[in-house]
């Protein structure tokens, strides 16, 4: 069984994450979803709301696993004995970073690592970006799948509330 992961913090899932797990299921058999937790940052959604979000969004490719890690990466994948991670390009910025998280990670354990390029309609979007914008009021519908810009337009709004 050919199996791979795509980590990330996910905080939200936007549509530029879904397009690389969408491409990772038609590839792989099993395509986990490693949602990596930090304890350093506070995120909008809880690890579990995540968890939930991600599930919920990706039920349509029908073999993908979601779970959370705390740790190396390479640690998770050698635990359920997953060869091989998957990450999204954006741009040549993105390259630089990744290439030396590859390295270590191949050095490491011998996981090798697949960079796909994002779709150019997504190649400037970050979940950061997402929630900055639409916590100014911007309108982000288009970048986020249905439920997700739902669960996050109400968490901004809880926040504003508890202000």
């Amino acid at each position: 069984m050919r199996r791979a992961v795509c980590p990330g913090s996910f905080d939200p899932i936007h549509k530029g994450h879904l397009e690389i797990i969408e491409r990772a299921s038609k590839l792989y058999d099993v395509v986990h979803v490693a949602v990596l937790i930090n304890r350093n940052k506070q995120g909008m959604f809880t690890v579990e709301e995540r968890i939930g979000l991600i599930e919920e969004v990706t039920v349509p490719f029908g073999n993908v696993v979601v779970e959370s890690h705390h740790g190396l990466l390479v640690d998770y994948c050698r635990d359920r004995g997953i060869p091989a991670i998957i990450k999204g390009l954006r741009a040549v910025s993105d390259f630089d970073y990744e290439l030396q998280m590859a390295q270590m990670n191949h050095g490491l354990t011998g996981v090798e690592t697949l960079f796909l390029p994002t779709s150019p309609t997504y190649s400037f979007l970050s979940s950061t970006l997402v929630k900055e914008v639409a916590s100014y009021g911007g309108d982000v519908s288009h970048l986020l799948p249905e439920t997700v810009h739902r669960r996050l337009v109400d968490r901004i709004a809880e926040r504003k509330a508890e202000q």
